[in-house]
């Protein structure tokens, strides 16, 4: 099984787990090189880059005015180094109004999005009403909707290829709309050290949207449109410019600069990340050295001394991980043929199963692990329980797994079978709740790993 979160150090076991093996973390691959063309020739066969930031902008309800407000505030010049690409909720026969919206207020072109499309710096593509779109190779390709009208998450699904095509180059923007739409993707570009902006809910006409992505943790900058493309630009000119690679030549100085963030990390949080993989620590202190535009590696120890959020905040980018219900369906598949079968065979009724699910994030791995366990007790017709102990080091991911209550847009990664027989839609929290025989079987802990030589008391 993959692991959707790395942790520094490890635990001994003192009962029988699933393992998961930690996978290399792709934030600490070389990243990939433009060709002239705008198109990205890939550093490896996993993903592209096209060596300029890609901002992909979602919105929804009330939408229309943020976006206005948005360009509105750009600046005059055309070269911003960057591309904008726009994804609006729009109802199948509606005609978007955006592009003619947009051109008022930019020298950049503005494109209606035609299937396989070719993204170049300084311009901007308008997502075409009922098509989902993705971004690939440096291209952005047009998809019939598979999901029903109201049940579409055209923003998760556009941020998600998004964050795998440009890593750390993709930046996430969430204006107004209604429900969770967003929330998702702006996960899987912050667990690619990309960056997330939304808007603040106060300026919104609908603040489902920006606050369900706030209320999980993964926005750098919460502003009105109007104050977005400004900030925007100053973190684009530090993150991309000078900043990784005065960070990758490492001299002695910066060495010890680290060693003492470290030291930072490890008095407030219990944490060490000494060990932890090189690349990795240095493109999330990199990134956080760009939200706050300091340019100097010396001048964010002083800043974290300073600072005790920022330490937190560092701390939760280092934790931040892409994951999903039953993401990789072979290796979940596997589990359940090699695994599971095998652990069930011969067990007499009544019989429980002690499992482990290391550093299970918010949640979802350790829920699929039980629909699965559930799943095959009942093809087979066995009398046998599961108790699933799932531990994160990370207290806030921890508190979110153990609500068992998940956003709209996981109906996306569900078959509408299990989705009807495990998940209760809440309608006032505006989400799916774990069925409650499902989450019973589990028991979440946060876990020291310096402290910690045996499985955690149940909380």
């Amino acid at each position: 099984m993959t692991t959707h979160k790395p942790q520094p150090g490890h635990a001994e076991r003192a009962v029988p787990t699933v393992q998961h093996d930690a996978p290399a973390d792709r934030a600490s691959e070389p990243p990939a090189t433009a060709s002239p063309n705008g198109s990205a020739e890939a550093a490896d066969s996993t993903a592209t880059s096209t060596g300029f930031p890609v901002v992909g902008i979602g919105a929804s309800a009330g939408g229309l005015a943020a976006f206005e407000a948005f360009f509105a505030g750009m600046p005059a010049v055309a070269d911003t180094g960057m591309a904008f690409v726009l994804v609006q909720h729009l109802a199948p026969d509606h005609k978007s109004l955006l592009g003619e919206l947009v051109r008022r207020y930019t020298r950049m072109q503005v494109f209606e999005v035609e299937d396989g499309m070719v993204v170049q710096p300084n311009c901007t593509y308008i997502i075409p009403p009922n098509r989902d779109m993705a971004f690939i190779n440096g291209h952005l390709q047009l998809l019939e909707p598979s999901a029903r009208r109201g049940q579409r998450m055209p923003v998760d699904f556009f941020f998600r290829s998004l964050a795998q095509d440009q890593r750390e180059r993709a930046i996430g923007i969430v204006l107004s709309g209604t429900g969770s739409d967003g929330t998702l993707g702006a996960r899987a570009i912050k667990g690619e050290a990309g960056m997330v902006m939304a808007q603040k809910p106060e300026s919104t006409e609908f603040d489902g949207m920006p606050r369900s992505v706030i209320a999980n943790g993964l926005v750098d900058y919460v502003l009105p449109p109007a104050e977005m493309a400004a900030q925007l630009i100053a973190y684009a000119s530090y993150a991309y410019g000078k900043l990784p690679r005065l960070l990758a030549a490492a001299p002695p100085q910066a060495e010890n600069a680290m060693q003492k963030i470290f030291v930072l990390l490890r008095a407030q949080t219990g944490h060490d990340f000494s060990q932890y993989k090189p690349g990795t620590i240095e493109r999330r202190i990199a990134r956080r050295m760009a939200v706050h535009q300091i340019e100097a590696i010396d001048g964010y120890v002083k800043y974290l001394q300073q600072t005790p959020a920022e330490v937190q905040a560092l701390f939760r980018d280092m934790l931040i991980g892409v994951t999903s219900f039953f993401r990789d369906p072979e290796a979940f598949q596997a589990l359940k043929d090699q695994g599971l079968a095998k652990l069930l065979a011969g067990k007499p009724p009544g019989n429980v199963i002690r499992i482990w699910s290391a550093a299970c994030s918010t949640g979802e791995e350790a829920y699929s692990i039980a629909i699965l366990f559930q799943e095959l007790v009942e093809t087979l017709g066995l009398n046998c329980t599961a108790q699933i102990f799932a531990t994160d080091i990370d207290s806030q991911s921890v508190a979110s797994a153990r609500a068992g209550l998940f956003p709209l847009s996981v109906a996306a990664d569900i078959t509408p079978e299990r989705l009807a027989r495990f998940f209760v839609l809440d309608a006032d929290a505006k989400g799916y709740r774990i069925h409650k025989h499902i989450r019973d079987m589990l028991v979440f802990s946060e876990q020291d790993l310096i402290k910690t030589r045996r499985f955690p008391n149940s909380t």
